[in-house]
């Protein structure tokens, strides 16, 4: 074993990160920000390439159906691929395919900044998101493998803050790079504003990550791998073209499909793992109520931000008529939001309230969601960013306090041998119920506006299609506040490394007066 690569033992306690020395502390730390960077330049790159669809379609004289698959290619492949990623990464380990994720990432984004004509622009986003995946998964399995119990509230406090900082930061960036048409490269510089970040992330990845794997030696499970992209492909494909065409019936006998296929999964997953212990997904894992449980509100939790992301560029740049940079600059409260509510959620609020904390966001973010419906129907088309800034900062709070103890409360009692499936799963169930919620878009948002406007029924039409997409949004909050009851009532990482299971002091002095 060379001095930068070291495996993990299953559980650390939680007093271990404070044995060591200041060296050490530093390296996991400038670790983090490497993988936070990288983790950031995804997120970005999802949702930057809409906010530039007219330049592209205008100067790269691409098709309706090449737009969609610029935009779709990337999902499909992202989502396929996660899983699969997760699990090489706990074979081969998580430095080594951060390292070739990041690279074949900035690699795609040069052949995509670069690409001459349409069908290479959507070849080379395909492989963006196969490369992302392989990145992705590991960001939160080295987080998970390196800090201890201990540290890693404050860990994913930050993760948290750098999801919503991403979520709102990608339109804006891209309405800038966009607008300013830098070297008269028109839209091109969205994909090569990756080279940069995505070298100097490789260079330093390898100098700074330590390496970790999965203790005990696990194999590929190809039949798993092919099972698991069959099931996907079937069940989002369908949902990213039915609109464009029509909603076929191959659509919808592909969707029931995609059932049978994954129950085939589940079934061989199990004999794969009475058989050699080397499954693609370790269904052991739902047994762990809080995983389960996490799961089930991260997949919901992604149908809202789907519908609402979506709904809401439309509504603000076709609807209302405003330019890229106006709408991009109107999402900055609600990113400030998202990101100081999420620090805090983290490091002060979810020790103290636990899983109330969670719940309690559902509702403020649903409160907001209904704010918004409120002013929307009020003032029309004569809405202004000002206005909406209010309903906008109670979204960003309500989700802030969310999105990072829910991937705490996920991954709290996972094994670490695991980490990289479990973390793989979470990603695909996130980027499943975003395709689920874009595919609804089509009923909600899309179902309320008549095939042909004039010019002066286009905004009407999406400013009251707009409200009826929220009444959705805030009806699925309220599902998701449900669906928290199951998860625990303080995330257990707080509790890893006790012995027999009992509870460190102050646990045991919560527990008292709770």
């Amino acid at each position: 074993m060379t001095t930068t690569e070291q495996t993990y033992p299953a559980r650390t306690a939680a007093g271990d990160g404070g044995s060591r020395g200041a060296p050490a502390d530093r390296r996991r730390w400038l670790a983090l920000a490497i993988i936070m960077t990288a983790a950031f330049m995804d997120l970005v790159d999802v949702t930057i390439v809409n906010i530039a669809i007219p330049s592209i379609q205008r100067t790269a004289h691409a098709s309706v159906s090449q737009i969609q698959w610029i935009t779709a290619g990337y999902a499909l492949a992202f989502a396929a691929g996660l899983i699969t990623g997760g699990r090489l990464g706990d074979i081969h380990g998580r430095r080594r395919l951060f390292l070739i994720g990041i690279g074949g990432f900035t690699l795609a984004s040069a052949l995509c900044g670069f690409a001459v004509n349409p069908e290479m622009l959507v070849a080379s986003r395909i492989l963006q998101g196969g490369m992302a995946a392989m990145m992705v998964p590991q960001v939160l399995s080295i987080v998970h493998a390196t800090f201890p119990a201990h540290e890693r509230g404050k860990v994913f406090g930050l993760f948290g803050a750098i999801v919503g900082l991403g979520a709102v930061s990608g339109p804006l960036l891209g309405a800038l790079l966009t607008e300013w048409n830098l070297f008269g490269l028109e839209w091109r510089p969205i994909f090569l504003i990756n080279l940069p970040v995505g070298i100097a992330s490789w260079l330093l990845g390898r100098r700074y990550i330590t390496e970790s794997r999965a203790p005990k030696a696990l194999r590929l499970d190809l039949v798993g791998v092919a099972l698991v992209s069959l099931g996907l492909l079937m069940l989002l494909y369908p949902l990213t073209r039915g609109r464009e065409l029509g909603w076929p019936l191959w659509g919808h006998v592909s969707m029931a499909g995609a059932v049978g296929v994954f129950a085939a999964l589940v079934a061989y997953e199990r004999r794969k793992a009475a058989r050699d212990g080397s499954p693609l997904i370790e269904l052991s894992l739902f047994r762990v109520k809080s995983f389960a449980a996490g799961i089930a509100v991260q997949t919901v939790f992604g149908v809202a931000l789907g519908i609402f992301f979506l709904v809401w560029t439309l509504y603000m740049q076709i609807g209302l008529g405003w330019r890229p940079l106006r709408a991009g600059l109107t999402g900055v409260p609600f990113s400030l939001a998202v990101s100081t509510a999420a620090g805090m959620s983290v490091q002060k609020l979810v020790p103290r309230f636990g899983r109330k904390v969670l719940q309690a966001g559902a509702l403020i973010m649903g409160a907001g969601v209904l704010l918004y419906l409120w002013e929307a129907h009020r003032y029309g088309l004569a809405i202004a960013p000002w206005q909406m800034a209010f309903p906008l900062v109670v979204m960003g709070i309500g989700m802030g306090l969310i999105v990072a103890p829910l991937t705490d409360a996920v991954l709290s009692e996972v094994p670490r041998e695991h980490a990289g499936s479990a973390s793989g799963l979470i990603n695909t169930v996130q980027q499943m119920g975003n395709a689920l919620g874009l595919g609804l878009v089509s009923v909600v948002f899309f179902g309320q506006i008549g095939d042909r406007l004039t010019r002066a029924q286009v905004g009407p039409a999406f400013v009251h299609a707009f409200q009826h997409a929220l009444w959705w949004v805030a009806g699925i909050m309220g599902a998701i506040f449900v669906l928290m009851s199951a998860l625990p009532k303080r995330p257990a990482q707080h509790v890893e490394g006790a012995a027999d299971g009992e509870l460190p002091a102050p646990e045991k002095e919560r527990e008292l007066v709770s």
